[in-house]
């Protein structure tokens, strides 16, 4: 049997000339704006994406012109096709090329039989993990495309993959001691509206924040404090809370390290918003040490950690 692996991820501009296609396309998801009228969220993501366009742009510019999640994705499908010469592996980015349809042209020229979707969102959301499977599958509808379907989409609580995270945290302590830090794990945030239609995402980010906590204590790594906070606030809503805004202000004058842990690869949103943006907030903050850890990206322990969980929904 002919076998795939897809990763699937929100994608990011390649240039400052995709900014606009990233923002248009992220904000007409009916799962970003839940407007049920698409002529209305339509509007609605025009006006959005006007407001936001040229800051966005700018920021882009501040970490090279481009998102970094394309080149590390394709590092990391390098990596798997190396560890697993037995399947396929490729991506699909929901907002940005390459897209779904063009990923199914692919493989249906290829003959596949089984396709396995791989979140690349370890917790599960309807705003990241339900948008991106729900469209992969409509896409295969609409092309008459019918292989077997098996689906990785949380791993929040995979031993393998918090591993990984581990190991992410260590290098940047390098050769720091842990007992000197506070360590914050800083998720993407979401309006609370999403949680209480009943979004499971908040619980497994504490959940996984739980797991790694125990973790950090088993490996000796006692930190100062450990604690979740939630990034990337827009608009007036209220929003899941604490904001990493805040946890930073609650850890004035002291040493800081900020894992990302909703994301598996870096972004603008690590890039930029973690590594600077945030960064000139703890230098106002008299932060004295203030670390960003990378996310897990092609590193070698989280593409085992793919390649076991691929094989756990296959076999």
């Amino acid at each position: 049997m002919k076998e795939a692996v897809v990763l699937l991820n929100m994608g990011g501009p390649s240039s400052l000339v995709e900014v606009e296609m990233f923002l248009r396309n992220m904000f007409n998801d009916p799962n970003i704006l839940n407007i049920k009228s698409d002529f209305l969220r339509k509007m609605v993501a025009s006006f959005i994406v006007n407001r936001r366009v040229e800051e966005s742009k700018k920021n882009y510019e501040k970490i090279g012109g481009s998102s970094p999640i394309i080149g590390h994705t394709f590092s990391l499908i390098e990596k798997l096709r190396s560890l697993d010469d037995s399947r396929f592996y490729t991506y699909s980015m929901r907002y940005t090329p390459p897209f779904a349809k063009s990923v199914i042209e692919e493989l249906k020229s290829m003959e596949i039989e089984k396709i396995t979707l791989f979140s690349m969102y370890p917790q599960y959301s309807t705003t990241t993990t339900k948008s991106s499977i729900d469209e992969f599958k409509s896409l295969l509808d609409d092309a008459q495309f019918y292989p077997e379907i098996s689906m990785v989409d949380k791993y929040y609580d995979n031993r393998e993959y918090n591993i990984a995270i581990i190991e992410r945290i260590k290098e940047s302590l390098k050769e720091s001691s842990a007992s000197e830090f506070d360590l914050i794990f800083s998720a993407h945030g979401l309006p609370q509206s999403v949680i209480d239609r009943g979004d499971p995402y908040q619980k497994e980010i504490e959940k996984n924040v739980d797991i790694l906590k125990n973790m950090l204590g088993h490996e000796g790594l006692d930190f100062k404090s450990v604690t979740v906070s939630y990034q990337s606030k827009v608009g007036p809503m209220k929003w899941i809370e604490p904001s990493t805004e805040k946890r930073l202000k609650e850890l004035k004058g002291s040493k800081v390290i900020i894992y990302p842990i909703a994301f598996t690869i870096d972004n603008s949103e690590t890039d930029y918003e973690l590594s600077i943006e945030y960064r000139e907030l703890a230098s106002k903050l008299n932060i004295e040490d203030y670390r960003v850890s990378k996310c897990l990206n092609d590193s070698l322990l989280f593409a085992n950690s793919i390649v076991s969980l691929v094989e756990k929904v296959t076999n």
